[in-house]
């Protein structure tokens, strides 16, 4: 199994920058963000609003002052509360930012557990935290930092980085990992990559039970347990996914884009497409046309 086919494509660091910041809003700039993985840590600090997160086997209503903590290779989604919007800070950031690839004690014993997912981390961090006050202040100092975006920037956010996973440490939300959970959230896996690479052919759920060896039935309540939605609902999130990318960066018609994205009932389509955007297909290509 090639895992990197379902891993996210987008490239968050690099040798020189091991970092991205990204401003993010909550149906408002993305529906929502569908079930992924990549190989950095990604902090979430919530500005304001809620929304509903997906972390691991980890499922939580998120609220203004939450610090998420996201270690890699977990799969995670966020999907808008009924509602609400949210606004949030994201740093997605390279594990060697953290000197995972050190041969100290430190990187051997604290940091490459947290990267290999022998040591999980609760990934929420609300007001009533014994340290909230010390990590808010630190969480704020990274997003700071990596707006700055600066080379003298990059030292402070590495100090403020080892300083979060202290105070982590320190209270206990950092902890041996069970195997059993760890190897319970890979069981599906091998079916995000079909659909995340073959979204546009006609998938059933029989084709995905049999890619991770299960049963149509133990399948489907494997699935919704660790993504939170149903596999087909799933797909479909995926395949409007696809759809906004392909009107919002080539001129092609709704049509043409429902057809790549594996619709052959183009009312089917504009009905999925205006209930996961919340606009029409037409007035999505309109409108990101429009702010380009």
């Amino acid at each position: 199994m090639n895992r990197a086919d379902s891993e996210e494509k987008r490239r968050h660091s690099s040798g020189l920058v091991p970092y991205s910041y990204y401003k993010c809003r909550i149906p408002d700039y993305f529906a929502n963000v569908p079930l992924h993985w990549h190989t950095e840590f990604e902090l979430n600090v919530i500005l304001s609003g809620r929304a509903e997160f997906i972390c691991g086997e980890k499922k939580f209503t998120s609220e203004e002052g939450d610090i998420i903590l996201i270690p890699p290779n977990v799969l995670h989604a966020i999907y808008p509360a009924q509602g609400f919007s949210q606004l949030y800070d994201t740093v997605v950031f390279n594990p060697d930012m953290t000197g995972a690839r050190d041969s100290d004690r430190c990187a051997a014993e604290c940091i490459r557990p947290l990267v290999n997912g022998s040591f999980g981390i609760n990934p929420r961090i609300t007001a009533k935290h014994i340290y909230y006050g010390e990590l808010k202040t630190t969480a704020d100092n990274i997003i700071s930092c990596a707006k700055g975006n600066s080379p003298r920037l990059d030292m402070l956010l590495k100090s403020e980085l080892l300083r979060l996973f202290w105070l982590l440490y320190e209270s206990g939300d950092i902890f041996p990992e069970k195997e059993t959970s760890a190897k319970q959230s890979e069981m599906i896996r091998p079916a995000l990559e079909l659909m995340n690479t073959r979204y546009f052919d006609n998938i059933t759920i029989e084709m995905l039970a049999a890619s991770v060896h299960l049963s149509s039935s133990y399948f489907m309540g494997c699935f919704k347990r660790y993504a939170g939605v149903g596999a087909m609902e799933y797909l479909g999130q995926i395949r409007i996914k696809k759809a906004c990318e392909l009107l919002s960066e080539r001129d092609i018609s709704v049509a043409d884009a429902a057809f790549e994205c594996g619709y052959r009932n183009i009312s089917n389509f504009n009905r999925q497409f205006k209930k996961v955007v919340g606009c029409t297909a037409s007035e999505y290509r309109k409108k990101s046309r429009t702010d380009k």
